[in-house]
């Protein structure tokens, strides 16, 4: 039997946890299901602030618990299973941005394809009605792709810099650069 970590939730106790994701390991499919149940909302929040679309956070949503399915025997119970499962989840969300970024470069798109990609831009929250309120979730999917992803992954998961620049394949620096560039953009969009 597998030796892990887990956190408690509310589907269940840890000892229930530690269970279900033993058998779903082992291939039980209602136990993923009970795995999945307890964590896709938490997931799903993670891959909509990372992408900034409802969408695609979805569809990323899905294919982080594929991942998650295939990858379920390998995981060794060193650390919590949300906790695993968050960095699978923040994994998934970092190369569909690698594929997408690629996907741009091959076609040579604008940056106003980038703007319609990501639903909207900052220029159109300028368009909108002053008496129309923005709230912090509005403004962080208007955010460029690279200042949200940095700006999701500091700011509101707690990763260091030096983290978040591994799994970008930048600097320290740039992540630094685009987390002040991204609060400098939420500053001023949402003091409108």
């Amino acid at each position: 039997m597998m030796v892990a970590t887990l956190d408690v939730t509310a589907s269940g106790t840890a000892d229930e946890q530690l269970s279900d994701v033993a058998l779903a390991a082992s291939g039980d499919r209602r136990a993923f299901e009970r795995l999945y149940r307890s964590h896709v909302d938490r997931v799903f929040s993670i891959c909509v602030r990372m992408c900034g679309s409802r969408t695609r956070g979805e569809e990323l949503t899905q294919d982080v618990f594929v991942r998650v399915w295939e990858k379920l025997p390998l995981f060794r119970g060193e650390s919590a299973f949300s906790t695993w499962l968050h960095r699978v989840a923040v994994n998934v969300a970092l190369n569909d941005r690698k594929v997408q970024s690629r996907e741009r470069a091959r076609t040579a798109e604008t940056d106003d394809d980038d703007d319609r990609d990501s639903g909207s831009s900052l220029g159109s929250v300028a368009a909108a009605p002053v008496a129309e309120r923005l709230d912090l979730e509005a403004a962080i999917a208007l955010l460029p792709p690279g200042a949200r992803k940095v700006f999701v992954l500091h700011d509101v998961e707690g990763f260091t810099h030096e983290e978040i620049a591994e799994e970008m394949g930048v600097t320290p620096g740039g992540t630094k650069s685009q987390l002040h560039r991204a609060r400098m953009l939420l500053r001023e969009a949402l003091s409108r």
